[in-house]
């Protein structure tokens, strides 16, 4: 695994700081972010995708990427995006 880093959040300062990779061989976009609290997993489980288990599967979480953060998640989508046409 080769990890691109692409951004950090610039209002988090030094610690708690959602950040933003894209995995260079598979072009996964990796994410580090805030745990959502139980009131929004609960409601993404109330709101899951038609025809799923209301759950949160074993080895999946639900995190907040902080709105500010928009750009960058958009560089990290281009940067994929641009290591599938290699």
């Amino acid at each position: 695994m080769s990890l691109q880093f692409i951004g950090v959040d610039p209002e988090s300062g030094q610690t708690g700081s959602p950040t933003a990779w894209v995995d260079e061989q598979t072009r996964d976009i990796v994410l580090q972010s805030y745990m959502a609290d139980e009131a929004t997993r609960a409601e993404c489980i109330e709101k899951n995708a038609p025809g799923h288990d209301k759950t949160i599967p074993e080895g999946e979480t639900v995190i907040r990427i902080p709105a500010h953060m928009v750009s960058i998640l958009r560089e990290a989508c281009d940067a994929a995006e641009r290591a599938a046409v290699r």
